[in-house]
């Protein structure tokens, strides 16, 4: 099972409380729904051909809470998120909610690296991480995620949980994918390459 991380983020790498302003406020963030201006009916169909790939998801707790507030009251059957996040399996990463009330969830905790590690060595689609920024810098880690799809808005917030934030791992990434929305939202899929080579742009004699 092939694991893959989905998310929104700015030009500055911002992944926080994309949706609403009361989506994700921790630390005094106020910048939240910087997505819904730009997100276009081009954006709606790449993001439901992510999730037709999807087997399971795996997600963070607050990540989950934000979803499980929505999701579950999308009861049309040609809603393709909906419908997928509905019907598959729900894994949530966490140490404090146990009583899951979203039909399909179940709680994850102890060792979620491997845990994942585990999921990765059985047959079936994807398992996707939307979202869930410190549980996905925690499997970066251990190099657990294989595919990278960030989906960049045209926006600079200057401030915010960042995806790659200090202290994740060097990583080379192969670009496999890019597409571009008519509101100039920009989906860029990678796949994880190994670690990173360096060199030098000076002359060999300076």
């Amino acid at each position: 099972m092939r694991v893959s991380l989905t998310t929104f983020v700015t030009m500055d790498g911002v992944m926080q409380s994309p949706g609403a302003p009361e989506e994700d406020p921790r630390d005094g963030f106020d910048l939240g729904g910087w997505l819904p201006p730009h997100f276009d009916e081009e954006t709606g169909q790449y993001m439901n051909e992510v999730f037709d790939q999807a087997g399971a998801f795996l997600l963070g707790r607050i990540t989950y809470e934000a979803m499980a507030g929505f999701w579950p009251t999308v009861t049309d059957p040609g809603n393709r998120v909906g419908t997928q996040l509905n019907s598959l399996p729900k894994y949530v990463a966490t140490t404090t909610t146990k009583d899951l009330s979203w039909p399909g969830s179940v709680p994850l905790s102890g060792d979620i690296a491997q845990k994942v590690a585990e999921f990765k060595r059985t047959p079936g689609r994807e398992l996707q991480i939307h979202g869930s920024g410190a549980l996905a810098r925690s499997l970066m880690g251990q190099d657990l995620i294989d595919a990278y799809r960030l989906v960049v808005f045209p926006v600079v917030l200057g401030r915010g949980q960042r995806l790659f934030a200090d202290g994740v791992p060097p990583t080379t990434m192969r670009l496999v994918d890019s597409q571009t929305t008519g509101r100039g939202v920009v989906m860029h899929t990678y796949e994880a390459a190994g670690r990173p080579a360096f060199g030098s742009v000076l002359p060999e004699d300076s």
